[in-house]
């Protein structure tokens, strides 16, 4: 458990996420999936079912190369984030980084603060040399906050989204520890 201070004063707990609060990870990605186009889901989207969500979270918790945050304020979620790693020998070296906040703790430099413990714990963890992650290729602020940390661009994935009539490229970007 880590505690976090934004821009505006407001303390953040960021923590391993746990079994029990899975109903809430569905129901916080369930809404934030209506705050934004540059999810991989819209909103009410998230259909995981309770149980498989806990088996995930679970699990996931006992791998050396992956993990589950959440951040909170007031033991309410405002941000989720990950770097899930196959446990295959051959990729286990490479961690995927997702990352999702509310709408309204963009700004407050949160997803920095995660983005940097994220990346200690990658580099501690004795496992992981490659973080990857995708973003929408008009994602602008998340992209300049990416590079900002030290990702690269390793390529373009042309029209990976299908949103309200409009196709959308996707970037692949990595970080090399």
């Amino acid at each position: 458990m880590k505690k976090l201070s934004l821009k505006n004063k407001q303390e953040v707990i960021l923590r391993e996420a746990k079994k029990e609060d899975a109903q809430s990870m569905i129901d916080f990605y369930n809404l934030v999936g209506g705050e934004t186009d540059f999810l991989s889901f819209g909103k009410n989207e998230f259909k995981m079912p309770l149980k498989d969500y806990e088996k995930l979270i679970e699990s996931t918790a006992t791998e050396n190369n992956s993990i589950i945050l959440v951040a909170t304020i007031e033991d309410k979620i405002i941000s989720i984030a990950s770097i899930t790693s196959n446990q295959k020998a051959r990729y286990k070296h490479v961690g995927t980084f997702g990352i999702v906040i509310s709408e309204q703790f963009c700004g407050l430099g949160l997803g920095r603060k995660i983005m940097d413990y994220l990346i200690e714990w990658a580099n501690s963890n004795g496992v992981t040399k490659k973080i990857s992650l995708v973003t929408r290729e008009d994602n602008d602020r998340a992209i300049a906050l990416y590079k900002k940390v030290g990702f690269e661009e390793e390529g373009i994935l042309k029209k990976e989204n299908y949103i309200n009539g409009v196709y959308y490229n996707t970037v692949m970007m990595s970080l090399i520890l």
